[in-house]
């Protein structure tokens, strides 16, 4: 048994994260809580450190000024940030977390992040996604 990866898992069902699909070769979860806006999180064990990926929008117009709101909401994020993904049309919030010394409020705070992101920024990411 990975200790990471078991100790991610308990974490996960103590925040009262549904656990949708899990590998513990792979170290990968599919997670969601609807209560904290988590649909479809991936949750990657790569030691030394956890990946947290949630998509969150596809962008339809490729202007500047989309890229340029994107940048400046990152300053805002406390913990994580928006990427894109290699097509550069798929926004997702992405941190990555320590696992030797990850602890449950850390893992917490990641999520909350996401949470308040979603909460201040909705109105923003339904424009991007349907501009």
């Amino acid at each position: 048994m990975n200790p990471s990866f078991l100790k991610v898992k308990q974490y996960l069902l103590t925040l009262n994260y549904s656990i949708e699909y899990e590998h513990e070769r792979e170290g990968i979860f599919l997670i969601h809580n609807e209560s904290t806006g988590v649909n479809k999180m991936v949750l990657g064990c790569a030691d030394p450190i956890l990946i947290m990926e949630q998509f969150i929008c596809e962008i339809k117009n490729e202007s500047m000024e989309v890229y340029k709101l994107l940048l400046q909401k990152n300053r805002d994020i406390i913990h994580g940030a928006f990427v894109l993904d290699q097509t550069g049309k798929r926004v997702i919030f992405r941190d990555t977390l320590q696992l030797d010394t990850l602890d449950l409020n850390e893992l917490e705070a990641s999520f909350n992040s996401l949470g308040l992101l979603l909460s201040e920024f909705s109105e923003e990411i339904i424009k991007i996604s349907r501009a």
